[in-house]
């Protein structure tokens, strides 16, 4: 579930981690507070490091390619080393629940919200 008054500093704080396991294990409102509240507080982690919203969005084609087990193994699936170990995070979490391109589709889908979260965050500060 999606707290609408939760502060950047409460969702930063969130275990995306375990939200992706949640996520993709489980569904329903797991999945719904992963491509919301998990979805935001990646997006803070990842702007935080500088990350650029096109560069979430390619590893969500990068994920849709040639899945989300190949990805995790990337050296650097984001630029720079601790973008690279965060996504590495995320892909590592998610990829022993993927059994198939259905789930791939939603790791890669859930990467493209994240990049989403990014972009509006830049944009409504005039970053793009």
């Amino acid at each position: 579930m999606t707290h609408q008054n939760m502060t950047d500093e409460e969702l930063i704080a969130l275990d995306v981690p375990l939200m992706i396991r949640y996520g993709m294990m489980f569904g329903g409102a797991h999945r719904a507070a992963l491509f919301g509240d998990g979805a935001i507080a990646a997006a803070l982690g990842a702007e935080r490091l500088e990350v650029q919203p096109r560069s979430v969005a390619y590893l969500a084609e990068v994920v849709r390619r040639g899945g989300t087990r190949m990805a995790s193994e990337l050296p650097e699936p984001l630029p720079g080393p601790e973008a690279g170990a965060l996504a590495r995070e995320w892909l590592g979490t998610a990829a022993p629940m993927v059994k198939g391109v259905a789930e791939d589709e939603i790791v890669a889908r859930w990467l493209e919200a994240v990049a989403a979260v990014l972009e509006l965050r830049l944009r409504t500060r005039g970053g793009l």
